[in-house]
């Protein structure tokens, strides 16, 4: 069975329409923000890198808006991103870690973590 996409419609400023994935969300300085991919890469070659993007979450009323990250707060948003993914596992649980087999620095409760 093939695993449910969280999919997100954007347009360019000439009114384009294209498609990025939500892979993730995490908070920031207690903002939401979303990890965002292009979810059909033209060039399927493993070598290349994906393209992401980190986007802030902004709630208005019961949609959510993605709006561009601040580009002063990026490297920070990157690292926090990149010690997101840092664990490995792929639980809900697991926005930190403190697993022995990653250098983040986060305690983590999950059951995954903790095999």
């Amino acid at each position: 069975m093939e695993e449910e996409r969280d999919l997100v419609v954007f347009s360019d400023d000439d009114g384009n329409e294209f498609e990025l994935e939500v892979l993730d969300y995490f908070e920031y300085e207690g903002q939401e923000y979303a990890i965002l991919v292009d979810p059909e890469p033209e060039d399927e070659d493993e070598d290349e890198a994906l393209e992401v993007y980190i986007m802030k979450v902004v709630v208005n009323g019961d949609m959510e808006e993605f709006v561009p990250a601040e580009e002063d707060k990026m490297d920070e948003l990157i690292k926090a991103a990149e010690e997101r993914f840092a664990c490995g596992c792929d639980c809900d649980d697991c926005d930190d870690c403190d697993c022995d087999d990653c250098d983040c620095e986060h305690d983590c409760d999950c059951e995954d973590c903790k095999d």
